[in-house]
C-alpha cells in the first residue's frame, strides 16, 4: 500500500462545476468505441454538497484518454453533449402505472462490446433498498442511453445480484461478480455469452453442487465477506499479458483491496491479494500514503497496467456532506 498516492481530485469546484456537477460520487470508467473515456457518476448535485438543486443520477462525463497520468480532464458531458451533464434516462419516481417509486438509479459498471456500451444500474428507493437492476445501452459512444429491457428483481439471488462488475473474456463470455448493495455480504459469479448480455435467461451462475464447482449449479458464494463496489478488469502486466484483476471495497475491513486472478472463476481464497487504500478517520487522513477517510468505490481507469494502476475512488463525509467527490489514485501492483 505504500506505493499508492493521490493524483488529483476529479470532481467538485474547479473540476466539474462547469457541467453542473458540484457534488457526486462513483465514476466507473470505460473506453467508448470512438476512443474517449466515459465515466458514469451516481447521485449528482449542482452544489458542492449532498442535496440541493440539480439532483440526478446517473450522469456521464467524457475524458481525454491522454490525461490519465496527471488526472482525468473532462471534455464534455452526456445526455445531449451540452455543458450541463444530464440524467441519462428517465425513471419512475411515482407509483403510477403500478410501478414502484424509484428515488435514484445508481450505476455499478460499464462495458463496451463492439459498437455498443452497456451500463448496469440499480433502481433504488433510498440507499440500500434496491427495487430492481437493469441494463442500459448506448450506441452513440455514451451520449444517449435507453433500456435494453433486461431487468432483475432486487431480491434475486437472495439480494446478491445488485452491485455488479463485469469484463469480457476471449472465450466469448462476459464474466460478472456481484454482491448486495448493503455492503454486508460476499460475492457471487455469473457468466453470459457476450451477444446475449441483455437476455437475463442466458446468464449462468457459478456454483458448488454434487461435490464440484460448475456453471449452471445454484449460485454459491465465491468469497464470504462484507463487500461494496466492485471492479473486474483485464489489466496488462510487465510481460504484456492481460491479467484478471478484481478491485473491491472491503467494507468489513474498511479498505479497498485487489485480487489477482488466473481466470475469471479462480479460487478467490487462494488468489494473491493486497490492500490498495486503507480507510481511516478524518484526522488520520494522508492521501500521499493511501489513507482515506470514508472511502468507497475503486474503479480501474482504462489504460492502466499492473505497475501503473489508476483508480477512481469516492469519498463522502456523511457528517458534513463535503467532501462528496471522486478522486484519482495511482498504485503499483506489479509485485502482487
Amino acid at each position: 500500500m505504500g506505493n499508492t498516492t493521490k493524483i488529483a481530485d476529479l470532481t467538485g469546484p474547479g473540476r466539474t462545476d462547469a457541467f453542473g456537477v458540484g457534488g457526486t460520487d462513483l465514476g466507473v470508467v470505460a473506453t467508448a468505441p470512438d476512443g474517449r473515456l466515459v465515466a458514469v457518476f451516481g447521485d449528482s448535485f449542482e452544489e458542492a454538497t449532498v442535496g440541493g438543486p440539480g439532483w440526478r443520477s446517473p450522469v456521464v462525463l467524457f475524458a481525454d484518454p491522454d490525461t490519465v497520468a496527471e488526472g482525468l480532464r473532462w471534455t464534455g458531458s452526456g445526455g445531449d453533449e451540452n455543458a450541463y451533464a444530464r440524467q441519462l434516462i428517465e425513471y419512475p419516481k411515482s407509483a403510477l402505472l403500478r410501478r414502484p417509486r424509484c428515488s435514484t438509479m445508481l450505476p455499478t459498471d460499464l462495458i463496451t462490446l463492439g459498437d455498443t456500451m452497456f451500463l448496469h444500474v440499480m433502481a433504488c428507493r433510498g440507499l440500500g433498498n434496491v427495487l430492481w437492476t437493469e441494463i442500459l445501452a448506448s450506441t452513440d459512444n455514451g451520449v444517449t442511453w435507453s433500456s435494453t429491457g433486461a431487468r432483475w428483481p432486487g431480491d434475486v439471488c437472495g439480494g446478491l445480484f445488485q452491485m455488479l462488475t463485469w469484463a469480457a473474456a476471449d472465450d466469448g463470455y462476459v464474466y460478472a461478480y456481484t454482491t448486495g448493495f448493503r455492503r454486508d455480504a460476499g460475492l457471487l459469479l455469473h457468466r453470459v455469452p457476450a451477444e446475449s448480455l441483455a437476455d437475463p435467461e442466458a446468464w449462468q451462475p457459478w456454483g458448488f453442487a454434487d461435490e464440484r464447482w460448475a456453471w449452471g449449479n445454484p449460485p454459491t458464494l465465491t468469497l464470504p465477506g462484507a463487500f461494496g463496489e466492485l471492479c473486474l478488469r483485464r489489466v496488462p502486466g510487465p510481460d504484456g499479458q492481460r491479467n484478471w484483476l478484481l478491485v473491491f471495497f472491503d467494507a468489513g475491513n474498511y479498505r479497498i483491496d485487489a485480487l489477482l486472478l488466473d481466470a475469471p472463476n479462480a479460487d478467490l481464497h487462494r488468489a494473491p491479494r493486497t490492500t490498495v487504500l486503507e480507510g481511516t478517520s478524518w484526522s488520520g487522513e494522508d492521501h500521499a500514503t493511501g489513507r482515506v477517510a470514508q472511502l468507497y468505490g475503486g474503479y480501474v481507469v482504462p489504460g492502466s497496467t499492473l505497475s501503473d494502476l489508476h483508480l477512481v475512488v469516492s469519498q463522502w463525509n456523511t457528517a458534513t456532506n463535503w467532501p462528496y467527490h471522486a478522486m484519482q489514485f495511482r498504485t503499483d501492483l506489479a509485485g502482487l
